[in-house]
């Protein structure tokens, strides 16, 4: 489908030596049903990319996709991978189609596809079959049976940040979010993580998801902030959405870092010229492991001569926890029950799991802003025990 990357063979040693480790702490659970593998042979591995759409992004994720999975295969020691890339346009029905078709050329598990609706289409149509899907999707509400979302999801950055603003004096919460789906399924997140670490949610706020509408709602909003006096605020708001204008009128109204904490579900340092954002500054949010993943963008640019995808690491992850599973010699390593083990993992964003609901758990550091630069000022845990889980 695409060409074969050319690449220096610098695998990054650190992160399979201690995710291969990791994974020895839990060599004797036992495992469900599902496919069968040969740990003596090439296990094949399908991966569903959203090339074919005829959107020129699609292209750049699927090769992004296909190039850090490739990397991640160079990188195994001693296991053999038999990648073979299915396009799915993006697709639902293509998704499906491509899925039935891996699966009947031999692959024993899926990586992708990244839209949730192919996602799920995908492992609908090989349920019946016993392969597991391990989609780069964040949308959990397609999670379960044998489909996994790889990707960050809201309920895992929202207990991240609420459980360290809690631990940090700053339990009195106010939740702001936009009129529209993810603003809202943030904003649940928000609350359900209160719960869970002993914060108070004191108000919940929105605004119309246009200009006009923040514009007529900060008012209102930074009068509720006063009144209730609110430690910290946490906000749904993206580089890409309202956060620009959001929190520069909200500084406007003398609502500051300097009197709530801001806090972002969202990465607030991507584009990089957000960090200069007058509204920002002081403001708190979740990242993955700063130093893994710097390490994995400078072997993917020396390798391919561009920096990854924000999402092409997924594939990478999902490459290194099957190779660390094929590597116990066991013929039921990819089996629904092998995947969920809770050691977890260690990917170029740092530790991960995937739950047997299909979820997954993610160990993110987390960031300040403070004079256009980020500075973490709470590590990501090196393992399932450590602060936020």
């Amino acid at each position: 489908m695409f060409a074969v990357f050319r690449f220096a063979r610098k695998p990054l040693r650190g992160i399979l030596v201690f995710l291969t480790a990791t994974l020895a702490l839990a060599a004797c659970q036992p495992v469900g049903n599902g496919p069968s593998i040969n740990t003596r042979a090439a296990v094949p591995v399908a991966l569903l990319v959203p090339s074919g759409s005829g959107q020129s992004g699609d292209e750049v994720l699927a090769q992004g996709l296909e190039a850090a999975a490739r990397l991640a295969i160079a990188d195994l020691d001693g296991i053999e991978i038999d990648l073979r890339v299915y396009s799915t346009a993006g697709n639902p029905e293509m998704a499906a189609q491509a899925a039935k078709q891996a699966v009947g050329d031999g692959a024993k598990i899926i990586l992708g596809p990244v839209y949730a609706q192919s996602a799920n289409a995908a492992g609908l149509a090989v349920a019946s079959r016993g392969v597991n899907v391990l989609s780069f999707s964040n949308n959990t509400d397609i999670a379960g049976g044998n489909v996994f979302v790889m990707g960050p999801t809201f309920e895992n950055t929202a207990n991240r940040l609420v459980g360290y603003a809690a631990r940090s004096g700053r339990s009195q919460m106010m939740v702001l979010h936009d009129q529209n789906v993810a603003g809202q399924v943030g904003a649940a997140a928000v609350q359900a993580a209160a719960l869970r670490n002993g914060a108070q949610i004191v108000a919940v706020d929105s605004y119309e998801f246009s200009q006009n509408g923040v514009v007529q709602a900060i008012p209102r909003i930074a009068d509720t902030v006063r009144a209730t006096k609110a430690t910290a605020l946490l906000m749904t708001a993206d580089s890409a959405g309202a956060l620009p204008l959001v929190t520069q009128l909200l500084v406007d109204n003398r609502i500051s870092p300097e009197t709530i904490q801001f806090i972002g579900l969202t990465r607030w340092d991507i584009p990089a010229s957000n960090l200069a954002l007058p509204g920002v500054q002081g403001g708190w949010f979740a990242l993955p492991d700063p130093g893994l993943n710097a390490q994995f963008s400078n072997r993917y640019q020396a390798a391919y001569g561009s920096a990854p995808h924000p999402i092409a690491g997924l594939a990478y992850d999902g490459i290194a926890a099957i190779g660390a599973l094929v590597t116990q010699g066991k013929s039921d390593a990819l089996t629904k029950a092998a995947l969920t083990q809770g050691a977890g993992f260690v990917g170029v964003n740092g530790i991960f799991r995937l739950m047997p609901d299909g979820t997954n758990e993610r160990g993110l550091a987390v960031a300040e802003i403070r004079d256009n630069q980020v500075f973490v000022i709470d590590p990501a845990p090196r393992n399932f025990g450590g602060i936020g889980f």
